[in-house]
């Protein structure tokens, strides 16, 4: 069994939160990680700006669970957008060549739906395995990636 663990970013501090209350009860800017078994990681976020305020890392809901009705469809430009927009909050001084940087570097941790039935599936379960690269780490990288501490309970 994978690694799982939920946390809230609220101001400078990290803290442990329950999964199903969300979003929580804080004042924007927040940011809660939901890692599932090593697996999934769901990034819900306030202010979600131009993203629905969630966005996924490793695997999607509706692509782990095989089950389209897991999650709502994942626009990865959407929610790397979103949380450039988070980020841009957080960066006052950043202009939008920064934003773009930032939103270009954070797609790069998002993951999209696939269909465990199409050809793709299986080489993109290969490419994933062999950057051996669980969703704790991709995690930590997109934290690092939005200018915040990893939670020292993460596990790297």
């Amino acid at each position: 069994m994978g690694f799982s663990g939920t946390y809230l970013r609220t101001g400078d501090d990290w803290s442990d939160h329950d999964p199903d209350d969300v979003p929580p009860p804080a004042a924007e800017p927040w940011l809660l990680v939901d890692i599932y078994d090593s697996d999934i990681a769901t990034v819900s976020y306030g202010p979600a700006g131009p993203g629905s305020g969630v966005a996924y890392l490793g695997d999607t809901p509706r692509a782990y669970f095989d089950d389209p009705d897991a999650s709502a469809p994942t626009d990865v430009t959407r929610e790397a957008a979103g949380l450039a927009h988070w980020w841009a909050r957080q960066h006052p001084a950043a202009g939008a060549p920064q934003r773009a940087a930032k939103q270009a570097e954070i797609a790069t941790y998002l993951a999209a739906d696939r269909d465990r039935g199409d050809d793709d599936w299986d080489d993109a379960v290969d490419d994933a395995a062999a950057a051996d690269v669980f969703v704790e780490t991709r995690t930590a990288r997109l934290l690092t990636a939005l200018g915040l501490p990893v939670p020292d309970e993460l596990p790297l």
